[in-house]
């Protein structure tokens, strides 16, 4: 595959861009060959900036539920923008979009609007300071909420202070949660659970029902709010609040990625138990209420109520991950899949430097397939059984060639130092 193109933009961007890219979207963690830019998407594929093709399994990290320009969507979008997108005031699809979430979110009786996924966490934790008065958020080792300096993975120009009322527990662990609490004394405000833990790097692990109703208890014996980060699986996992089927329902929860199918929008909902702190907090942005993307949003969401996208992608997902156990076994691979079958997060077992899983992915990006070798993916509802066929064939070929040269593989330079990192500072 050419990169003649990705790599001039790779050195232009080196020059008017810190490090030529940043942020979760920056691939200096990832094989060597895999494409930084991208010029062009339609359905399940996207092109490189070289016009290779490749069937994404990332769905721009969550985005794309429905298919990268899905046009029932972007008619929606497109009616809207002939109207006008960032007004002096919200249209009234506003009220539109909030009655459609809080009537399809069991546990919202209002909403909010925003650009990303940090801000809605952002003024979730805020908004459960300002309801409660007190200050200290409890969040999962490891989890993450956002790019902002309280919850931020790379701490760089952060200060200690930024973070000084934020404590860990560790996911689906009720003792290390209920001391947490106890720690937390009088001045517990929230704590923070994502619907399955899906951290980076490690297999996923889905919610044990007396975590979750552990979690609802002690908010309620103490009087802090709950809150779920749907922003990741929202509406992946269901057509509502992920934790409904525990049994579990939040004060507060987090959206976005997906719910638009990749127009720039997220969203905090919350119950009556905290409107008033929703209402005291001072959250804005010059784009956040563009008409646009909320167009796009209700159609969006009435594709989700109305359509089997949910039953699509488990299909597509049980499929793919029993032909890729069958394909790694062939060549002498045992495979780690976790996750809910439509969000795989795909590891191989004794590769603790994931030497293993960076050459595979890399042999799968040769044979146009794009998946990650340390970071949950996403099913599409664009995706079809063809294309499902096609990944388990270029699997079985990507796995043949990992183990003719498994030993020559290295792991990545990156991995390395932050492994060296983490070491020194214990």
């Amino acid at each position: 595959m050419s990169r003649v193109q990705d790599a001039a933009l790779r050195a232009r961007a080196l020059k008017v861009i810190p490090n030529g890219m940043y942020g979760h979207e920056s691939v200096r963690m990832l094989p060597a060959s895999f494409p930084q830019f991208f010029s062009k998407a339609e359905g399940a594929y996207i092109w490189d900036a070289d016009g290779n093709r490749y069937l994404d399994f990332m769905c721009a990290y969550g985005p794309s539920l429905l298919g990268y320009r899905d046009e029932r969507v972007e008619a929606a979008a497109r009616a809207q923008a002939e109207l006008g997108d960032t007004l002096t005031g919200p249209s009234p699809l506003m009220v539109d979009l909030a009655e459609t979430m809080v009537s399809m979110v069991e546990h919202a009786d209002w909403a909010m609007f925003c650009k990303n996924g940090t801000d809605a966490t952002t003024m979730a934790m805020s908004s459960a300071r300002a309801q409660t008065g007190k200050r200290i958020v409890l969040v999962a080792k490891g989890a993450y909420h956002g790019a902002a300096p309280w919850c931020t993975p790379i701490p760089a120009g952060t200060v200690a202070e930024d973070r000084a009322h934020v404590r860990t527990y560790a996911y689906n662990d009720v003792a290390s949660l209920e001391a947490a609490v106890s720690d937390a004394g009088d001045d517990l405000a929230a704590i923070f659970a994502s619907p399955f833990r899906h951290d980076a790097f490690i297999d996923q692990e889905a919610p044990e029902p007396a975590y979750a109703r552990r979690a609802r208890e002690l908010c309620d014996q103490t009087g802090a709010m709950l809150i779920v980060d749907e922003v990741r699986a929202g509406f992946r996992l269901a057509r509502g609040s992920s934790w409904s089927e525990l049994g579990v329902q939040p004060d507060l929860s987090a959206w976005g990625k997906c719910f638009a199918n990749g127009h720039p929008i997220s969203a905090l909902l919350g119950s009556d138990r905290c409107r008033d702190g929703a209402g005291a907090i001072y959250a804005t942005g010059s784009f956040w209420l563009s008409a646009v993307p909320m167009a796009a949003a209700i159609e969006t969401l009435r594709i989700i109520r109305e359509s089997d996208y949910i039953e699509h992608t488990v299909a597509l997902g049980e499929r793919l991950r029993v032909g890729l156990d069958a394909a790694a076994n062939k060549h002498g691979f045992t495979l780690r899949q976790t996750g809910p079958v439509q969000m795989p997060q795909i590891m191989f077992a004794d590769d603790p430097d994931f030497r293993v899983g960076y050459g595979w992915a890399e042999e799968m990006l040769a044979r146009g397939i794009y998946m990650h070798p340390w970071h949950n993916m996403f099913l599409c509802a664009a995706m079809t059984e063809a294309d499902i066929d096609a990944t388990l064939a270029a699997a079985d070929a990507a796995f043949a060639a990992v183990a003719a040269r498994r030993a020559t593989l290295e792991p990545h330079p990156i991995l390395v130092m932050l492994a060296a990192a983490q070491a020194e500072h214990g």
